[in-house]
């Protein structure tokens, strides 16, 4: 896949060297030379730039691009610019970081589509989580071991867990489903919530939209995760 990181301070960095690891292309964007400089020999591709500069940033290959990501974190009024104006270019998803509550609901209007908490989650944990088809979330027990939450794919909708023989396929066990459900508020409105379902059982039948969270080897995971069932 192809990245474009904007700020290479500590999290965007730590990221863009994961993700570059794991055999992505990266682009990884910063007005500071010496961090371009800094980083040049562990990501594909650094470039010295200023990311609210939009004739600059219309030159970069945005519609080729899979992921683009705001990280800059010192500059509140730099890293809103540089979103609004990616927002504006379209790209394919976009994701920002959020430096407080109130930079979170500048992003949220703005419409990005996930917002990033660097101090409380990790560059490891977002660059599986950027990686992985389907993947919600996941938590490194450790090398070796996951809990990941990931979309139901398509071609087990309607099937009960026992009928897809997660354990028996891939080794994986079923730890619990989180399903979407709607609700009405004291006032009568309807919204829609995530339900856990308590620990999952063989007879539970899988539906659309319902979110799977998974234990096993990180091995297994990924040959869980590539199988494209639509």
């Amino acid at each position: 896949m192809k990245y474009i990181i904007f700020g290479l301070g500590n999290f965007g960095a730590s990221l863009a060297q994961k993700l570059t690891e794991q055999g992505n292309e990266v682009i990884g964007i910063d007005s500071s030379m010496a961090k371009v400089d800094a980083y040049k020999e562990k990501i594909s591709h650094t470039i010295c730039m200023d990311a609210t500069d939009e004739f600059t940033v219309s030159g970069l290959p945005l519609k080729e691009t899979d992921i683009v990501l705001v990280a800059i974190g010192e500059d509140q009024g730099a890293n809103i610019m540089a979103t609004a104006l990616l927002k504006n270019f379209e790209v394919k998803r976009l994701i920002s970081r959020a430096i407080n509550p109130l930079h979170e609901k500048v992003l949220q209007a703005i419409g990005v589509d996930e917002i990033v908490h660097p101090e409380e989650e990790t560059a490891e944990r977002w660059a599986k989580k950027l990686c992985l088809e389907n993947v919600v979330d996941s938590f490194e027990l450790n090398d070796d071991y996951s809990i990941i939450e990931v979309k139901v794919p398509n071609g087990y909708v309607g099937k009960t867990v026992r009928e897809v023989g997660f354990r028996r396929e891939f080794d994986l066990l079923v730890l619990t489903i989180i399903k979407r459900v709607e609700v009405k508020s004291i006032l009568g409105k309807t919204k829609t919530e995530s339900q856990i379902q308590g620990v999952a059982s063989a007879d539970n039948v899988l539906e659309n939209d319902d979110i799977l969270v998974l234990y096993g080897s990180n091995k297994d995971l990924q040959v869980f995760l590539k199988q494209k069932l639509r």
